[in-house]
């Protein structure tokens, strides 16, 4: 019998969104297409300049942390410290982090424990072009959230399911965008087997690269283990065109940073910031708001899950379905979702939110659904009622798809809309 059981803990970095950078007025703007726009003597660390902290960053974590169930502020106070390190795109040579003393400890997600989250700055960014590598400062203290959770995954999808039911969170909250093939999201994994030897798993960018190179590290751990071979601490990359991880280097403990206390930034205290007036920001959460549209609406998991991906979207949808409940006493939310989630809600979003000359909102959103339901008992009956039209649109005959519709306008006195009806129709005939 195999008793050998998957150990995985995640370190995500999150670029947070703000106005301005971590430590300096420059502006934060991941979509800056020109290398060194954004920059000053601070963010490139001139010698001389002093950094000061960015509040909205701080609360910010705070606010994800109070999400997440975690204690923020856990000793009454929180300070920043320097992480000694050298990377060609660390402009000071070293990285102002937190390291004994976090904005936020503990907290869950999906039955995984939150071990701690912490506020710092982001390096960098290099450039390899033509046998040279450039440095672009343009991403250099810009405020990073990194989240750190407990080894309590146990699979390659608990882990992806855990990224993204975090990205949602985040983008409900605001925090980030989270948008991972812009970096603004970033996942490291830490991989074991029976808790033994762990290897940290570097530049994923997906959820699917989450997966798979989890997957590969517990063949790869689980090979060595059968051959008698030692795992080794170390660092490795996932290389997605190959589907493997590649050695990059020996992982460093705490100690090697030679962590010390940040001497040009004052200590943080839980005083400084309205944490009630932080908590009452938080609105109701993607799994708050899955498990309510379930039991109200009678939505399936899976349906429930893509309505409320998007915060704007899931609000769209609630507005609509107050809307309906005003039209229709028994109103159809199944028929509401089956518009939502549809090609027509896709036409709409594409045509600037218009379809057949509605500016799309909640209110005719509703009424079209409404019109919908009353157009498709309509449609049912006339396409009884005509049986040669039935046939004659088989053949190939579309004029009949006309003769339909006309019939159907005729027993809805006018009211129904053409456009919509012979949608209904096509998909009736089909």
């Amino acid at each position: 019998m195999d008793t050998r059981q998957l150990t995985v803990g995640l370190e995500i970095h999150v670029e947070l969104k703000t106005r301005t950078k971590m430590f300096c007025d420059c502006v934060n703007d991941p979509d800056e297409t020109h290398p060194n726009a954004n920059v000053c003597p601070v963010c490139t660390g001139h010698p001389g300049t002093l950094p000061t902290i960015n509040k909205k960053a701080v609360e910010l974590v705070l606010q994800l942390g109070l999400a997440l169930g975690g204690t923020v502020f856990p000793k009454g106070r929180s300070k920043f410290d320097r992480k000694n390190y050298f990377y060609p795109d660390l402009p000071k040579g070293y990285q102002i982090s937190q390291y004994d003393e976090p904005l936020v400890l503990g907290g869950s997600l999906n039955g995984i424990r939150i071990t701690r989250i912490h506020l710092e700055e982001d390096a960098g960014s290099l450039m390899h072009e033509a046998g040279n590598s450039l440095v672009d400062f343009n991403r250099a203290s810009t405020p990073l959230m990194e989240i750190v959770t407990e080894p309590d995954i146990r699979s390659a999808k608990e882990a992806a399911a855990f990224g993204e039911e975090l990205r949602r969170i985040l983008r409900y909250l605001g925090t980030s965008d989270a948008d991972m093939e812009k970096g603004l999201m970033r996942l490291e994994a830490n991989i074991s087997i029976n808790m033994g030897t762990k290897v940290e798993v570097k530049n994923i960018n997906s959820f699917k690269a989450v997966h798979d190179a989890i997957e590969y590290e517990y063949k790869r751990h689980s090979a060595a283990l059968d051959s008698g071979e030692t795992i080794i601490q170390e660092t490795r990359g996932w290389n997605a065109e190959k589907g493997i991880t590649v050695s990059q280097r020996t992982k460093e403990d705490a100690h090697d940073y030679r962590y010390f206390p940040e001497p040009d930034l004052p200590p943080m205290y839980a005083d400084a910031f309205d944490l009630e007036a932080l908590k009452a920001t938080i609105p109701e959460l993607p799994h708050e708001k899955r498990a309510r549209f379930i039991n109200e609406y009678g939505m399936k998991e899976v349906d429930a899950y893509v309505v409320t991906e998007d915060r704007a979207a899931a609000e769209f949808f609630e507005e609509s379905a107050s809307e309906l409940k005003e039209l229709d006493t028994t109103p159809n939310y199944g028929l509401l979702l089956n518009y939502f989630t549809s090609d027509l809600w896709g036409m709409m979003k594409k045509d600037g939110m218009q379809f057949t000359g509605l500016k799309l909102t909640p209110a005719n959103f509703a009424s079209l659904v409404a019109m919908a339901a009353k157009g498709e008992e309509t449609a049912k009956k006339i396409i009884e009622e005509n049986p040669k039209a039935l046939e004659d649109y088989k053949k190939g005959k579309l004029e009949s798809l006309h003769f339909l519709v006309g019939k159907a306008m005729k027993e809805l006195k006018g009211t129904g809309n053409p456009a919509l009806l012979r949608e209904i129709f096509e998909k009736l005939l089909k």
